[in-house]
């Protein structure tokens, strides 16, 4: 039989079994989706945590307070030591290393901010004017924290751009006064629209020097202190220098934190990838289920066509084209189901796509590969024993038994 003859056979063998065939199909089809939304999901996390760390800024070492050990907690902190405080002093000696270009300080509270009747509970974060710089951010009106000493404490805001529309809607917000705590601070910028960054929607912050933000919270503490290298070349040197200088500030203790950027994005890539990896593994498991089923399906079918098998070799058929034809039909049903499959799963990420915006739902090329390579592998390997199986019928055998 040719090529186009045993596929037509086929086809009208599955025709002939309506419902047997969309069970199967259906199947194959909710493996193949399981696989491509579930692995879009776990690339779209890997995707969503890599936007994050970037809208951070570039060339980027973090410095925090306390030294973080293998078992995930200090020894001292098991004696209820608390890890010693960034201050503002720590931040301006950083600035002796030549790889560093700027670094921006921050500290940061919680306190309701008013304007005539209206008010509501703000995060507040203290910095610097170099913030905006290393942060990447942007100001849609205004100008940003005046630029100067560190430990200057001026009374001036800028604010979010959810709390502009909130507090003063369509009326100019600068140059108007608003009271944060127990202190009145004139508003002098309106950053721009960015949304949520690494867990801080920037619309509804407010920013005010640091030093004033020391004063309002009554603290002296540093959460954490920015650094940007010159450039991604001199990335690993800004964080030795960093970790030398507050070796060298804190007696000779190792009691800080320092990461840079490129570190934490290949370390969150690293772990995603094998979550995604995980995933596809796990929903592939169907693949293998409906690969059980077809397998099943074709035994049953087996005992089922006896007389139309056992015809087939009295009339010349040998066991190969006999085998031929059940794989045929098991690759027919693998390919339509795997075509179904993806189209269900595609629209299924469009649909997670839809309900979660922020996160950017895209399931990667290698698992649609590999999904659509797991079916139709499994659809074949399941059915080489009930094709076997036809065609070690014997002719006489299966006509007598018809």
């Amino acid at each position: 039989m040719k090529l186009i003859d045993v596929l037509l056979f086929a086809s009208g063998s599955l025709r002939g079994s309506r419902t047997r065939t969309l069970l199967m199909i259906l199947a194959m089809s909710i493996g193949v989706a399981s696989v491509v939304v579930l692995t879009g999901l776990g690339e779209g996390a890997r995707r969503y945590v890599i936007n994050q760390f970037s809208s951070l800024g570039t060339n980027l070492v973090i410095v925090f307070p306390g030294r973080t050990e293998t078992a995930g907690i200090g020894p001292g902190m098991l004696l209820g030591q608390i890890p010693r405080e960034l201050s503002l002093d720590d931040a301006q000696a950083l600035l002796r290393s030549r790889a560093i270009k700027r670094l921006a300080p921050l500290t940061v509270g919680s306190t309701q901010i008013s304007f005539g009747a209206l008010n509501r509970e703000v995060v507040v974060l203290g910095s610097t004017a170099d913030l905006i710089d290393v942060r990447q951010m942007s100001l849609s009106q205004g100008r940003f924290l005046p630029a100067g000493d560190i430990r200057s404490s001026e009374s001036v805001a800028v604010l979010g751009a959810k709390i502009t529309r909130e507090l003063f809607g369509q009326e100019p917000a600068i140059g108007a006064r608003v009271r944060l705590g127990d202190r009145r601070f004139r508003v002098i910028g309106v950053m721009a629209t960015q949304g949520e960054s690494m867990g801080l929607n920037t619309d509804e912050l407010v920013i005010v020097p640091v030093a004033s933000a020391h004063m309002l919270f009554n603290t002296s503490g540093l959460l954490r202190i920015l650094v940007e290298a010159k450039s991604r070349d001199t990335v690993e040197l800004a964080k030795h220098d960093v970790e030398e200088i507050m070796f060298e500030r804190h007696g000779g203790e190792r009691d800080v934190t320092v990461i840079t950027q490129d570190a934490v994005l290949a370390t969150f890539d690293r772990i995603l990838r094998a979550l995604t990896l995980a995933v596809g593994g796990i929903a592939s498991i169907s693949l293998a289920v409906a690969g059980i089923l077809i397998m099943n399906v074709m035994l049953i079918a087996v005992s089922q066509r006896v007389k139309e098998i056992g015809l087939l070799k009295a009339l010349g058929a040998p066991a190969v084209q006999i085998r031929n034809l059940f794989f045929a039909e098991a690759i027919l049903l693998s390919s339509i189901g795997s075509v179904a499959g993806l189209i269900l799963g595609q629209a299924g990420v469009m649909v997670i796509a839809q309900i979660y915006p922020t996160l950017p739902v895209a399931a990667p090329w290698w698992a649609v590969l590999a999904a659509l390579g797991t079916s139709l592998g499994t659809g074949i390997l399941f059915s080489v024993w009930p094709a076997r199986r036809a065609a070690q019928l014997d002719p006489v055998m299966a006509l007598a038994r018809s």
